[in-house]
């Protein structure tokens, strides 16, 4: 099936560099921003679990956006995470983002919460109608305590603009069976789920974990490249291989900057 690309086929979710007196690192979001779309990205994710969302204030998310933007230029898509538990302050979340100059929103389920699938779709839906901005919708139950049912998304799919889905479900055949019956471009959001996501989807591959080495990006690449070009065994060697950097790299992170594991929503 081929499926557009709404935003690239390769994005990254940023993390948000932090000083060693727990202040943001402002030149260093900067820096890394342009770092990621030197070395081929075509869009950032801002504002996710990944870039310590929990923990930053309104005010800080719509700075991260303003100073992304200004570093990487117009041309670059920014994706920016304006989802929470509440309806009401996500809505109010999206409406900064766009303002501050997002392209589109990663909206991640109401999480534990738990509401029944009407309740997840009513958000969804909320969010959708608050601005102008495409949705994104980010199905990880693993992390929110609830999925978006394969019936929910196909209904929310039909909204104009709720144009993807960043899929973590951990469920190949039920994203599968998505993709066939109504045709949504979806991203990976799990690492793990990439070659699996890619067999069944061929059109986009966008994993949320960070890349800090230069080489993790070009290995990245040949992946999408060896798998459109067929060439099955070298793709399973650099599948291999990029796990491992992956691995080292969030070592790395952690190791350097001090923070915690369980704050940076880093995925392996």
């Amino acid at each position: 099936m081929d499926i557009p690309a709404p935003f690239g086929r390769l994005t990254t979710a940023m993390i948000t560099p932090f000083n060693k007196s727990g202040e943001i690192d402002w030149a260093g979001v900067e820096k890394l921003a342009s770092h990621l779309i030197s070395t081929g990205h075509d869009g950032l994710v801002l504002n996710g679990t990944t870039g310590e969302a929990p923990t930053t204030s309104d005010d800080e998310k719509d700075e991260i956006i303003k100073v992304v933007r200004k570093a990487v230029g117009s041309n670059i898509k920014l994706i920016a995470g304006a989802g929470n538990n509440e309806t009401s302050h996500s809505v109010e979340q999206a409406k900064r983002a766009a303002k501050a100059g997002a392209d589109a929103l990663l909206v991640v389920t109401p999480y534990y919460n738990k509401p029944p699938q009407a309740g997840v779709a009513a958000h969804f839906t909320a969010m959708a109608d608050a601005t102008d901005l495409p949705v994104v919708m980010y199905d990880i139950p693993g992390r929110t305590g609830i999925e978006i049912e394969s019936d929910t998304i196909v209904k929310l799919f039909e909204h104009p603009r709720i144009v993807a889905l960043k899929d973590a479900k951990g469920n190949v055949a039920a994203t599968s069976w998505v993709i066939k019956r109504c045709g949504i471009p979806v991203y990976s959001g799990d690492d793990i789920l990439n070659l699996p996501l890619l067999s069944k989807a061929r059109h986009i591959l966008v994993p949320s974990t960070l890349r800090c080495r230069r080489i993790i990006d070009p290995e990245q690449f040949h992946i999408n490249h060896n798998h459109n070009s067929g060439d099955k065994f070298r793709l399973l060697k650099l599948r291999m291989f990029l796990q491992l950097l992956l691995a080292h790299a969030t070592f790395q992170l952690a190791r350097r900057s001090k923070l915690l594991i369980f704050h940076t929503g880093i995925h392996l």
